[in-house]
């Protein structure tokens, strides 16, 4: 899993899709933004929204074997939309750390804290 700190709730889900891939390729600096992916997700509590926008990634990453490195995401009253960068993933520059299967609910946390904002997230491995 991973806990994520940070000053706004929209740095914070981007964040989290960085923390995914960095899961997922042990150099996630080495992602190259050649291909722009748009993702919708409805939603109003923070914790199934940001549940949703991982499980989003990771299906893309599983079904189109893509992986991503720099994101912009801009949440509204009915939830968010994402704007992710990557590129097809290369076994040769993307040395896999581990396979992330799911992304998982239990003891997630999202919550505002007096410094900003705090998430926790538990993936199956």
């Amino acid at each position: 899993g991973f806990r994520i700190t940070a000053n706004t709730l929209q740095e914070l889900f981007e964040q989290a899709g960085l923390c995914l891939f960095a899961a997922i390729v042990e150099r996630v600096e080495a992602i190259q933004p050649n291909l722009e992916r748009t993702f919708s997700i409805t939603g109003t509590e923070t914790d199934y929204l940001l549940f949703d926008w991982l499980r989003a990634l990771l299906l893309a990453a599983d079904e189109e074997k893509l992986v991503f490195g720099k994101f912009n995401v801009n949440l509204t009253d009915n939830g968010m939309t994402a704007t992710a960068w990557g590129e097809p993933l290369d076994d040769e520059r993307h040395l896999r750390s581990r396979e992330v299967k799911a992304i998982t609910y239990h003891e997630m946390l999202v919550e505002e804290t007096p410094d900003g904002w705090l998430a926790e997230v538990i993936v199956d491995i």
